[in-house]
């Protein structure tokens, strides 16, 4: 009983002592939790009354009751106080200097993507070209059939395509999510009359595996040119122009015979590689060559779907996709580090 008698008088004193030192509420706060809270040497002492004689609880509660009440008063008289203190004098007092400077806050950056993507669609625009999107979810019939490539046709296999479930779509009008941006060719010559010029950048997503070059989900940039009498040499005038503003002016270019349904003739577009200035390495395949886009004539077939008569009117389209050419043109091997949300790799495109 006079353990608990000295320890009570002892805990009055420390609490009292501490209490008055208080120069904030904060501080208050925490010693009221620390003498008077759940976890409290106090509330300890007072639930253990039950396990003593009647005559020593009556008198531990007693002495008990009397500290706690004199803790309380003095928290009461230390927090009004505190808050009676003028505010030049809280000043005087505050351990924080308000007139340092703060910490300068981490700016965000664009994602290299988002980089490359803007410069392509800026230089296209510069060019006379505007800068459209079109859905990610789209029908067959502009996917595919408007665009020169009916249900059996062959080269549907180029493309490995996620469909929707025909439970949530119309059975007789298929949906998928878009294996290209070139759909939007079909939807802008359908709500307009030519001159047209534009370019499309947007997600396109293919059932492939993923690996160091291809993505299941990816960016591509369309871009389709519709006037009367254009003709081959104002595609490759125009992705010259493009080429050398992107890589510089130095850089070498070539076109070769390649196949698109929905272009004829069809070309894939190639640069000399930057690394070994056409000699051969491991980043062209000792070809000397970097392929960057596939272009074309729009086909007579994709005119004439839309109302186009192709004996009035010709154009171009041509696509790329923005991942490679950023991987070309800083010189990167894989290209899941765009996705990878590395701050390693992220913070080398400021």
């Amino acid at each position: 009983m006079e353990a608990l008698r000295q320890e009570l008088q002892d805990l009055r004193a420390a609490a009292l002592e501490q209490i008055e030192q208080s120069v904030d509420a904060a501080q208050l706060e925490r010693a009221r939790v620390q003498f008077l809270g759940r976890k409290a040497r106090l509330t300890a002492i007072l639930r253990q009354l039950v396990t003593l004689s009647p005559q020593d609880r009556r008198a531990i509660g007693l002495l008990a009751n009397q500290v706690k009440q004199a803790i309380e008063e003095c928290i009461a008289a230390r927090r009004a106080a505190l808050e009676s203190i003028p505010s030049d004098e809280v000043l005087a007092t505050d351990r924080i200097d308000v007139t340092l400077p703060g910490r300068r806050p981490t700016m965000g950056r664009l994602h290299p993507l988002t980089q490359i993507i803007r410069e392509i669609c800026q230089i296209f625009a510069e060019m006379g070209f505007a800068v459209i999107e079109g859905p990610e979810v789209e029908w067959d019939y502009y996917n595919f059939e408007a665009l020169n490539i009916p249900e059996d046709h062959p080269a549907r296999e180029m493309w490995d395509t996620f469909w929707i479930d025909p439970a949530s779509a119309q059975a007789d009008r298929p949906m998928l999510l878009r294996t290209h941006t070139s759909p939007m060719q079909i939807r802008i010559m359908e709500q307009t009359r030519p001159p047209i010029r534009i370019v499309v950048p947007g997600k396109c997503y293919r059932y492939e595996a993923v690996d160091a070059s291809h993505e299941s989900q990816f960016h591509q940039i369309e871009g389709l040119a519709v006037d009367e009498a254009i003709t081959f040499a104002d595609l490759k005038g125009t992705l010259y122009a493009f080429v050398r503003r992107l890589f510089g002016k130095d850089r070498k270019i070539r076109f070769r015979c390649d196949y698109f349904p929905f272009v004829e003739p069809g070309v894939d577009m190639s640069i000399d590689c930057f690394r070994c200035k056409g000699a051969g390495c491991r980043l062209c395949k000792e070809s000397g060559w970097l392929e960057i886009l596939g272009a074309g004539m729009v086909h007579p077939n994709v005119l004439t779907r839309v109302g186009y008569d192709p004996a009035r009117y010709s154009g171009f389209a041509f696509g790329l996709g923005p991942a490679r050419v950023a991987m070309l043109k800083y010189g990167i091997d894989d290209i899941r580090l765009f996705h990878g949300n590395d701050l390693r790799f992220l913070q080398q495109f400021p």
